[in-house]
């Protein structure tokens, strides 16, 4: 597991090309925020995390499922990292920060554009002048 990247992967370079193309500005991988979030806007007080579908049990998504070797070890690792994804958004909630989780699937998305702009992250597609079915 330790060849599995926690930073700059892909999905997360297609989120983050998408809001550089709106014009948004970020952070990176904030070490003082609980949980490192992938994605910073300190303006809207906002944090972003791009959560790979695997890992993080993304329920009814056709790439997150268990695999058939050692079950019990995967429910219980599956297990502890929705609580720990919890336990983050709480905190930051507390912090007053608002958590947006983007998945793997969202993310590769021909329609990326859609979703950032639904979560409120950017604002009108069409003001922006971006096509929404562009693939970052």
């Amino acid at each position: 597991m330790a060849r599995f990247r926690s930073k700059d992967t892909k999905p997360e370079i297609l989120v983050r090309c998408a809001l550089h193309a709106a014009g948004r500005r970020f952070r990176l991988h904030a070490k003082h925020l609980p949980g490192k979030p992938d994605i910073v806007l300190p303006r809207d007080r906002t944090v972003i995390f791009v959560h790979g579908c695997f890992w993080h049990a993304h329920e009814n998504c056709s790439v997150a499922r268990i695999p058939r070797s050692r079950p019990d070890y995967w429910k219980a690792k599956f297990d502890t990292n929705r609580k720990r994804d919890r336990r983050n958004v709480e905190e930051l909630e507390n912090l007053g920060w608002r958590v947006v989780t983007i998945w793997e699937c969202e993310a590769r998305s021909p329609r990326l554009a859609e979703t950032i702009e639904r979560y409120g992250l950017i604002g009108s597609i069409s003001g922006k002048g971006l096509d929404p079915t562009t693939s970052f």
